[in-house]
């Protein structure tokens, strides 16, 4: 394979960027036909790729393709191409509350994901400006909240389907790379009762198979006591349960003006006190996606 023509840089000069949808993915045992956005620099070939599992929440687009407009042009303007789904439980499509999967479609989200990397040539077709310029070798999958639910099961988190009782495994071998942003944590004891009784699916989350390379990104004051029992430590879970090569960024709520050699990254099994020098592990963490 040859060297990147325009390399993926979070820290270079930021490109134009290009952004089409909606693409549409026929999906015939799907309710709806899948819609993605695209973006991509304008320039540049062999792009790594990146998947962005959108959250679940009260907003209208900011779950869809149409959200996360500053992360998805930040990325798509340092080198990546980015893929972003209208799960099925977006707002914005308006199913039936009685659609099998629903409310929070946690397996068609995942298959969503797998049927993008399985029609990455109806997408080139559907962008002619993108053809031949995917790199397919390097695709990493990003989600936020539900979004990293998403993600983690495709780096290789298991749970019990609560309908039939059968562990599901769908861990996808061509995504080499993951970022959970506010991700849900582990189940059993972990999970609220409102959580428990509603979104069963949670309380067999494991973590202790997801094995592929991740960077958990979590908030020390987000205790998301909707969800769960366990504090904001609760978002750190896939970073403290998986066996894999990993990276948790922890945010500190305003604590950087104040004490700026607080504790805000643990790389691997190294601790940094860095707000103050914060380019060394987040360039490593960059290079794992890149």
């Amino acid at each position: 394979m040859s060297a990147s023509t325009h390399p993926a840089d979070p820290f270079s000069s930021p490109a134009p960027v290009l952004s089409v949808s909606p693409v549409v993915l026929p999906a015939p045992d799907r309710v709806v036909d899948l819609e993605v956005r695209v973006s991509a620099p304008v320039t540049g070939n062999d792009l790594p790729v990146i998947l962005l599992s959108h959250g679940q929440g009260y907003s209208n687009h900011l779950s869809s393709l149409n959200g996360y407009a500053p992360l998805a042009n930040f990325w798509a303007a340092h080198g990546f191409v980015v893929i972003q789904p209208t799960h099925l439980s977006s707002r914005t499509l308006s199913l039936d509350p009685e659609t099998p999967g629903a409310p929070l479609f946690w397996r068609s989200r995942a298959e969503d994901m797998k049927r993008i990397l399985d029609q990455l040539d109806v997408i080139e077709a559907a962008v002619p400006q993108l053809a031949g310029r995917l790199d397919r070798s390097k695709v990493a999958v990003a989600g936020h909240s539900m979004g990293g639910h998403t993600a983690s099961l495709l780096l290789g988190a298991r749970l019990t389907d609560p309908e039939d009782g059968t562990v599901v495994d769908l861990a996808d071998s061509r995504v080499k790379a993951g970022v959970l942003l506010a991700s849900p944590g582990r189940g059993g004891d972990a999970v609220s009762e409102f959580v428990a009784e509603n979104y069963s699916f949670f309380l067999t989350m494991d973590f202790t198979e997801m094995a592929t390379p991740a960077l958990v990104v979590a908030g020390d004051k987000d205790t998301s006591t909707h969800l769960t029992v366990a504090g904001a430590d609760w978002h750190a879970d896939p970073y403290v349960l998986s066996p894999g090569p990993k990276s948790l960024l922890t945010l500190f709520d305003a604590q950087a003006a104040r004490t700026p050699d607080a504790l805000a990254v643990i790389f691997g099994d190294r601790a940094k006190s860095v707000f103050a020098n914060f380019s060394g592990p987040m360039t490593r963490a960059r290079n794992r996606l890149s």
